[in-house]
């Protein structure tokens, strides 16, 4: 049986390991180790935000060694090295959203069928929300914003309601694709943490392998097809070192959270983006941002008495990521418009549910939603394989998105990681049945 490496092991690479698992003898090659959960009470949390030893956002790797910040001078990056990869500390919300991918001609209708048969997903989580987000759903609904439930990944109804979905659930209640991870390792696919690769290994138009960083030096991992799913930050950097040029199209889908004193909303308590609404350029949800109210000092009220609404931004592919990773990115002129647009509806939402308008307060620019570095085509609508990739080289996460989803990706990544493992699949079976494999 031929060999496939695929990199990482987020909602592109775990989705591509489980499909691929059985056509080829798969290996999960993931940089960041397992995955744990925070585990801080809110008591101690509280006490750490009040002592305002917490001055930069990078120290949230210490308690949580999962997670990873970078920072350009308009917003914090984040994103998880972890298996499961950022799907860990998302809020698990389970929306289509490859309305870009078909202006191009991809139909993933086949796909998202298939995830409704192995992902659980739900808005019952609609039954327990607290009083200030049933408010915040009347306020929107009356001012015409026709908002509605977030469908989550959940493999339970009883959602505890306590607010820590993106610390990593405590009852195991959000899905992630470590489910899919798992269920490839069970099939028989090797799971290696701990693995930066550094770069592909290619001879003439093929790839043989990767090099994986180690305290002893790099290692060659030999492979007959690499599926590189490192995230939208990690794939463009390995492209780059194996001399594969990616775009300047980076986009993020940046996060400003709008705030005000409300007291005993109790927000924090609650789950995390309850409903959604959509507006040309951005979304629209309940938030409670805790990037923000750990290190934004205007966050500093008693963690009670603050409610939140999030704008996610559809901002412009402007970025780029070197090959050592070093991400430019910043807000155009147009993001900033869209975002203050945003702003001005966040604001009227928190007056109308009756915070003072002077309490009103900004939280940190944030983002976590990386792709549009090796853009999907009408030219490659349906290979899903760039020109500049060796013919065994595919990618299988944001990267290939063609513009800024602008809402959570998830499930239209795992949608388009069930494309490329299915056309991997028909490669390998079309030359097994002409009596041989790729070579």
């Amino acid at each position: 049986m031929k060999t496939a490496i695929v990199v990482g092991s987020g909602a592109g690479g775990a989705t591509v390991a489980k499909e691929l698992q059985g056509a080829y003898q798969v290996i999960v090659l993931e940089e960041g180790r397992p995955f744990h959960r925070a585990t801080t009470d809110w008591t101690t949390i509280d006490r750490l935000r009040r002592s305002r030893l917490l001055v930069d956002e990078r120290l949230l790797r210490v308690g949580m060694p999962a997670i990873r910040i970078r920072k350009t001078p308009d917003m914090v990056l984040v994103n998880a090295a972890a298996t499961g990869g950022t799907t860990t500390i998302a809020t698990g919300n389970g929306m289509r959203l490859d309305g870009g991918l078909r202006t191009i001609g991809v139909n993933l209708d086949p796909e998202f069928a298939e995830i409704a048969r192995e992902v659980p997903i739900t808005t019952s989580h609609d039954r327990g929300w607290r009083e200030t987000t049933r408010r915040l759903f009347d306020v929107v609904a009356a001012l015409g914003l026709e908002p509605f439930p977030t469908p989550k990944m959940a493999t339970s109804d009883d959602c505890r309601h306590c607010g820590r979905c993106v610390f990593g659930c405590p009852f195991g209640i959000k899905w992630d694709t470590r489910a899919f991870l798992d269920e490839a390792v069970n099939h028989g696919a090797e799971l290696v943490t701990g693995a930066r690769v550094d770069r592909i290994v290619i001879e003439g138009d093929r790839a043989t392998g990767v090099l994986v960083g180690g305290p002893l030096g790099a290692r060659f991992r030999p492979a007959d097809l690499v599926v590189v799913a490192a995230g939208g930050f990690g794939t463009p950097a390995i492209l780059e070192r194996s001399g594969i040029a990616s775009e300047p199209n980076l986009f993020v889908d940046p996060v400003l959270t709008v705030a005000a004193r409300l007291p005993e909303a109790w927000q924090y308590n609650e789950i995390a983006m309850p409903f959604v609404v959509h507006r040309p350029d951005y979304i629209l949800s309940p938030y409670f941002d805790w990037i923000s109210a750990l290190f934004n000092p205007a966050w500093r009220h008693p963690l009670s008495d603050i409610v939140g609404v999030m704008i996610k931004l559809t901002d412009e592919g402007t970025g780029s990521v070197s090959a050592r990773g070093r991400i430019k990115k910043s807000l155009t002129a147009t993001d900033r418009a869209r975002l203050e647009d945003g702003v001005g509806v966040a604001t009227e939402v928190l007056m109308r549910l009756g915070a003072d308008p002077a309490s009103v307060f900004r939280g940190t620019i944030n983002a976590g939603h990386p792709g549009g570095t090796l853009p999907l085509t009408e030219a490659t609508a349906s290979t899903f394989h760039d020109e500049r990739l060796p013919d065994n080289v595919y990618v299988a996460d944001g990267s290939l998105f063609p513009r800024s989803l602008g809402g959570p990706p998830i499930l239209t990544t795992i949608a388009i990681a069930k494309r490329v493992a299915s056309l991997c699949r028909a490669n390998v079976v079309g030359k097994r049945s002409a009596g041989g494999y790729p070579s």
